[in-house]
């Protein structure tokens, strides 16, 4: 039990997302048993939501609650074929400027990260993805824009969009629902109910436990290690390295399968029945750990990685930019994370990884002919995907310019370079 509470008391959020679970269980049973009418289940998941960032995040939920109003009015009052653009620019602006005013309080003022606003400010990211989703959709006319007579029915049916914004299963996780997904769900549970989710949520929690375990593990490890940072004659071998981007990444991991529970917890995820006829619940995921782990090229880790948020800006920036899409795509997420200056160098660096990644296989793999020669390349491709992706992630997670100086005084540094002279090779 010391070992949970340990665990648990580093990752408040997952915390906060175990203790909503038996409340998904209860939305989901009132709802399959006609409890709860169309409109009670929207306020159902709209007020959880509300309750939760309260509690959560204190005076900071008042971030979502502007957002969430300001996504409303727009919906309302802007046609259809403007509405997107409203929609990114005014909230990209909104988040900009508290990622920048949490940069002020650490790196001007010198002052901790207060909690409850980096909290807020991961509730904020993940509500952003959430209503430009909506605005695509209403742009390419995928979601009805709602046009009623009086101003009752005008409130009523906008009740689904306030309530996609809100609700409490995704407020501190993803995965990123459609809102077409969402509604159909919140409209059907009550004909066609999902089969119950009591049945896979202690596996689901056990896995999420497996994941914070081993990141613990690794973690402590590190610690014992021989190398400190604050010595300024040793530096960080590339093993080294590696265990702390896994350690890094096993965080993610382990926070979007918690995310995945809760949403199934709620009835949300249900894909249909495989073919031994066991319930699959898949249809919200943001990756699998093993499949992520195992890709043996840098654009395939990519892809897996963080499923709806890669589909997310694949549709949003790579689909609509004519000019450098996947540069594009790569410097927009670093500005959706906060414009650090380590994100920024790591992002563009993955960009420049992945493209090269491209021209690199292009090139060696119709010439692997012998089989030893193809096994050979592909274990010599994971560990080249591995070591990138470690300086990719800890150049995303260590975020400030010193570390950056720390990170390139390493011989892991090298690696990354080596998709830079990719690109000018080929």
């Amino acid at each position: 039990m010391d070992l949970l509470w340990i665990i648990f008391n580093q990752n408040p959020q997952l915390a906060y997302q175990l203790f909503t679970i038996p409340f998904a269980v209860i939305f989901y049973s009132l709802t399959t048993r006609g409890y709860l009418t169309l409109i009670n289940r929207y306020m159902f998941l709209m007020l959880g939501g509300s309750f939760l960032a309260v509690l959560t995040m204190g005076p900071y939920s008042i971030l979502l609650f502007i957002t969430a109003t300001k996504f409303m009015l727009l919906v309302h009052f802007v046609e259809p074929l403007h509405v997107h653009q409203w929609i990114l620019g005014l909230q990209m602006c909104w988040q900009t400027f508290w990622h920048f005013y949490m940069q002020y309080q650490q790196y001007w003022l010198q002052e901790p990260a207060d909690s409850r606003l980096l909290l807020a400010m991961s509730a904020l990211m993940l509500l952003s993805q959430r209503v430009t989703s909506v605005s695509m959709d209403l742009q390419e006319g995928k979601v009805a824009k709602p046009f009623k007579r009086s101003y009752q029915s005008q409130a009523i049916s906008l009740i689904p969009f306030l309530s996609y914004t809100l609700y409490f299963p995704a407020l501190l996780g993803g995965p990123l629902c459609p809102f077409t997904t969402y509604v159909t769900f919140v409209e059907q549970i009550s004909i066609r109910p999902p089969p119950s989710p009591l049945a896979i949520l202690p596996w689901k929690i056990l896995r999420v436990l497996v994941l914070l375990v081993l990141k613990y593990l690794l973690s402590s490890f590190l610690q014992l290690s021989i190398f400190r940072l604050s010595s300024p004659h040793d530096s960080p071998g590339i093993l080294w390295i590696w265990i702390l981007s896994l350690v890094l990444r096993l965080n993610y991991y382990a926070h979007w399968k918690m995310s995945e529970c809760l949403n199934n917890a709620a009835g949300l995820g249900f894909s249909g029945c495989g073919p031994n006829g066991g319930a699959l619940w898949d249809g919200l995921c943001d990756g699998d750990p093993w499949k992520i782990e195992t890709s043996t090229r840098i654009s395939a880790f990519a892809r897996h990685w963080n499923g709806t948020t890669t589909a997310w800006l694949r549709r949003l920036v790579f689909q609509r930019c004519s000019t450098a899409p996947l540069f594009m795509t790569f410097g927009f997420s670093a500005w959706w994370h906060g414009l650090y200056p380590g994100q920024v160098i790591g992002f563009l660096g993955w960009a420049a990884a992945v493209l090269g990644d491209y021209k690199l296989h292009t090139y060696f793999q119709p010439r692997l002919t012998v089989l030893w020669k193809k096994r050979l390349y592909t274990l010599l491709s994971w560990a080249y995907t591995q070591t990138v992706i470690a300086c990719v992630v800890l150049a995303i997670e260590l975020q400030s310019s010193d570390a950056m100086v720390l990170l390139c005084t390493t011989h892991i540094v090298v690696v990354p370079f080596v998709s830079v002279v990719i690109l000018f090779i080929f």
